[in-house]
Parts: structure tokens; C-alpha cells; sequence
């Protein structure tokens, strides 16, 4: 798995993006954060020391995804890098993608195991989905449509649900949706959105389910193939009898 830096210049920013992030795609990150100055008060700045230090506790071979906020968070990220040891530096990108919503989906992607290009790639098509609903309230904003997606041919496998969570398939629920998807790796996994006509778009992909706007009362239809597709259909449907672990008295996220 692939290790997360996020870098801000505050403290307390840093360490409320990872109790986000944590909580949206699991304990097991290797999710490290570099806040503020190295001062009893932990002021606002950056110091590349700091960043170093985090990089090197996150590090690992299949890579280093370092996120940051602004000004001179870039030039102290890219100081750090100057400062570690050539092979470790290979390893490390920096992103690009605004530090919350990228580092949640970056987060959620790379507890799936998939590959440092693709943790980016995802963190950095994080604002889509925020595009997308503000552009139902207004003409003024370009509503982006999901990715495009060419499911394979052959997906024998179907499974329709009927959204019954009040906030429908908000944060939390999505993400627990796409970890699920992701424990079959072996299964090939899209869904769409069947009262809205939106989709397919990859299951295993925290952008694209956002991207469905899937609300209560909406049908999505999931299709998988593949030697685990009938597994990973029927453990999507313990999920959604599970209320996609909802509570009742849930709040929006």
C-alpha cells in the first residue's frame, strides 16, 4: 500500500483531514501529516524538516503521495524531496488536488491496493462531484457528466437495489460501497444510477459513485464479472441489508 503525506500550514488542518481521511477509508493507512512549524506552538508555516520526516514514515516502495494546501507548502514539499536519499525521492509525487476532498479519495483508493498513478489520478478528480451538484442549482457552472466507462461485454452477473438511506449514498456509505467492491479484486464491478440514468461508472472508484448522486429512493443497478462477481454482488447486498452501515439517526457527510 501506498503511503499519504499531507502537508498544511496549520496543525490542527493536518490533523482533521486525517481523522477525515481515516475514517473514510480505514485505520490502516499509512496517512502522515506535516502541520505548522517545528515551535512549541506549532505556528502557522511549513518546514521542509517536518515534510521529510513525514515522507520517510510513510514511505514505501510502491510509493509516497505527498498533498498540499498552499503557497509555500509546494516549495517546502519539493525542499524535502531535495533532501532525501535519491532512491526514496523516486518514489514520492506530488499532487495537485485540493487537500480534503484529494486526500479522502486518494485515501479510500489506496486502501484498495491500487497503484500510486491511480490513488493520484482519483485524488485529483475529486472536485467533480461538488461541480456537479452546485451546477443543479445554477447555469452559471459547467455540470461535468461521470467518466466515461466501457464496462466488458460479458457481465452475467446483476444485482438491482433501491436506496432506502434518507441522505442516500452520501460519504460514508459510498465509501464503505467502493471498500467493498475493492475486496474483489478478482471481480469487475460498475453501477449506475437507473432513475437518473447515470452511469455506469466504476464501483471501485469514490469519485464515481459520488458522481451518480444517488439519493433515497433511487434504483442502481450493479453488474460484475469475473471469477469473484457473484462473491462481490452478494456481499454488496449484506452491505445494503446492513443500511450500508447507517445509523438512523445519521448525519450528512
Amino acid at each position: 500500500m501506498i503511503g499519504i503525506v499531507i502537508v498544511s500550514h496549520s496543525a490542527k488542518l493536518v490533523e482533521g483531514v486525517i481523522e477525515l481521511s481515516s475514517e473514510m477509508g480505514g485505520e490502516d493507512l499509512q496517512l502522515y501529516g506535516a502541520g505548522g512549524l517545528n515551535t512549541a506552538t506549532h505556528s502557522l508555516g511549513t518546514d521542509p524538516a517536518m515534510i521529510r520526516e513525514a515522507i520517510e514514515q510513510a514511505y514505501s516502495p510502491e510509493g509516497v503521495l505527498v498533498l498540499m494546501d498552499l503557497g509555500s507548502a509546494l516549495l517546502s514539499a519539493e525542499t524535502a524531496i531535495d533532501m532525501l536519499p535519491p532512491d526514496k525521492a523516486e518514489a514520492v509525487v506530488l499532487c495537485h488536488a485540493p487537500l480534503v476532498e484529494g486526500t479522502v479519495a486518494a485515501a479510500v483508493q489506496a486502501r484498495l491496493g491500487a497503484p500510486i498513478e491511480q490513488v493520484a489520478a482519483e485524488a485529483e478528480g475529486a472536485l467533480a462531484a461538488k461541480i456537479a451538484h452546485l451546477a443543479s442549482a445554477t447555469d452559471d457552472i459547467p455540470s461535468p457528466h461521470p467518466p466515461a466507462e466501457t464496462p466488458p461485454d460479458d457481465q452475467p452477473y446483476t444485482l438491482q437495489l433501491t436506496i432506502k438511506n434518507p441522505l442516500g449514498l452520501h460519504a460514508r456509505p459510498a465509501a464503505r460501497f467502493v471498500k467493498t467492491a475493492g475486496d474483489f479484486p478478482q471481480a469487475t464491478v460498475y453501477v449506475s444510477n437507473e432513475t437518473t440514468g447515470q452511469g455506469p461508472v466504476n464501483a471501485k472508484s469514490i469519485n464515481g459513485m459520488a458522481l451518480l448522486g444517488v439519493q433515497q429512493g433511487h434504483e442502481i443497478l450493479i453488474a460484475a464479472s469475473g471469477p469473484q462477481a457473484q462473491a462481490a454482488l452478494e456481499a454488496l447486498q449484506m452491505l445494503a441489508n446492513d443500511n450500508f452501515g447507517d445509523k438512523p439517526d445519521i448525519q450528512p457527510s
